[in-house]
């Protein structure tokens, strides 16, 4: 029996089914791209650590060296005129003390808050800028933490303003808390920002 001519139309068919299928390859490769992810890689959780640890040692180190140079709560000494001043204070309460509370009750919502930090970033610390905000997060809670934990009292040190106008007195965990806020926010209002860096 003569073998039969191939059916054009039936190529055409193929053709156009091996395209779609072609097509549908880098979508199904960015979904899984996306799903995929497992959490922070161990560098990725290295670099978490090295910068929260380095928030407290230089949080600390700075406390020690107020308390030992003034040595008196209240007392202070001018750095750069009325523009900054480094003094001796202590509150216990949270916000750049603008809310005094019970020191042993916010040592407790401390650690806390520190499971938290630890348990977001597993969840969202996938682009560099939310690794980094969530380690100047946890540097600033265990510096902090450790002030109550130690003295009953967070130590502040740095008092800015012009004349009468002072801004909140405050320290480097308050200072890295601070900064941490700022990214996330930074990140919520441009998602694409969260993604910088991401870690596949």
């Amino acid at each position: 029996m003569a073998a039969q001519p191939d059916d054009p139309g039936l190529e055409e068919i193929v053709d156009e089914d091996d395209d779609e299928e072609e097509g549908a390859k880098p979508s199904a490769n960015r979904a899984e791209h996306t799903t995929d992810w497992r959490g922070p890689s161990k560098r990725r959780w290295l670099l978490f650590t090295a910068i929260a640890v380095t928030v407290v040692v230089t949080d600390q180190l700075t406390k020690a060296w107020i308390t030992g140079a003034i040595g008196t709560p209240g007392h202070s000494f001018s750095v750069l005129g009325d523009w900054l001043n480094f003094v001796y204070g202590q509150n216990s309460g949270i916000l750049f003390g603008m809310v005094p509370q019970s020191a042993t009750a916010f040592a407790i919502m401390s650690l806390v808050v520190i499971g938290l930090i630890v348990v977001y970033h597993q969840k969202a610390g996938r682009g560099i800028v939310m690794s980094v905000a969530t380690s100047l997060l946890l540097g600033g809670a265990i510096g902090n933490l450790i002030d109550r934990l130690r003295y009953g009292a967070v130590v502040d040190w740095i008092d800015m303003g012009i004349g009468s106008w002072r801004f909140w007195t405050y320290n480097i965990a308050d200072a890295a808390i601070t900064t941490s806020l700022i990214l996330i926010f930074v990140a919520a209002m441009f998602p694409t920002v969260a993604e910088w860096g991401t870690d596949d």
